[in-house]
């Protein structure tokens, strides 16, 4: 029985664990990252960088989210979607959630360093504005999605300085399709989750009469459209294939239609159309970007 109770317990702290540093999510954003040292690193690819990469990456990301979560626990109990996360539920101390943040930032940071300086000092920096300009930055201002886009970005600038050693134009050009990416993702999950962002005090998108303001739509469809920008620019500098390239500006077409199709509708299944297309076109354009580099 004792035997039980122990792996029942052990099971819950690394599930509770889990939930504290957003598991899936980090690695959704480590993969960016991942993508852009691919693609970039060419002749250059080395496992040894890759893994330190990969590792340094997600236990900088467990710790941003780690302090998100202590931070953020008395508004995640107002909030159905979060109420359950084990700080908000009372199953993890506040104590223990900031030791975990601390000692995954020092772990990530560390690891980014044996890669280049540059990419622990953007590790930091990403940790920093995440935890402590970001998260209580939602609460005032839908300012808080394009200033939170920035350490959501800068993933592929890690991974870039990993694979160049420096801020090359292709780097910058990848950053920047990162980041415009993240607005009609990260507003279209705001249109899900309105009433209960809105009854915890969050200010992540407008509200009009009760409702997401509609225009949120038409700003994700220009903001998916403004990413055939840093498309041409990073054509011009390193000519990927013609037939690539297409499909590159019609991946960013489709993306732009799934957005325009919540500003027409301004509903829940629209929303939600644009959010799973979300999940899709980010590895789809990285996924064109290696293709590209392998045909090239």
């Amino acid at each position: 029985m004792n035997t039980t109770k122990t792996t029942a317990l052990n099971y819950a702290l690394w599930a509770d664990l889990g939930l504290l540093v957003k598991f899936k999510l980090s690695l959704m954003v480590v993969v960016s990252s991942l993508m852009t040292y691919w693609v970039l690193a060419q002749g250059t690819f080395s496992w040894t960088d890759f893994a330190l990469l990969t590792f340094g990456g997600l236990s900088v990301t467990f710790a941003a989210n780690a302090l998100n979560q202590a931070i953020e626990r008395d508004y995640d109990k107002l909030m159905k979607r979060t109420a359950m996360r084990p700080v908000a539920a009372g199953r993890m101390s506040f104590s223990t959630a900031i030791l975990f943040a601390g000692l995954f930032c020092l772990l990530g940071t560390s690891l980014l360093a044996l890669l280049h300086p540059a990419a622990a000092l953007l590790g930091m920096v990403s940790f920093v504005m995440y935890g402590f300009v970001y998260t209580p930055l939602k609460r005032h201002s839908p300012i808080a999605i394009p200033v939170g886009a920035i350490p959501g970005a800068l993933p592929v600038l890690i991974g870039g300085v990993a694979a160049t050693g420096g801020f090359t134009p292709a780097v910058v050009c990848l950053f920047a399709l990162q980041y415009l990416w993240q607005f009609p993702h990260f507003w279209s999950i705001a249109w899900l989750g309105h009433s209960d962002y809105m009854r915890a005090g969050f200010r992540l998108i407008n509200d009009v009469n009760g409702r997401p303001d509609p225009k949120y739509g038409l700003y994700s469809a220009v903001y998916a459209l403004l990413s055939a920008v840093p498309i041409t620019a990073y054509q011009l500098h390193a000519s990927l294939p013609v037939g690539i390239f297409i499909s590159l500006c019609l991946l960013i077409v489709a993306y732009s239609v799934f957005a325009y199709q919540l500003y027409m509708h301004n509903n829940a299944a629209a929303a939600r159309r644009l959010m799973f297309a979300s999940f899709f076109y980010l590895p789809l354009l990285f996924g064109l970007f290696i293709l590209g580099t392998i045909n090239g």
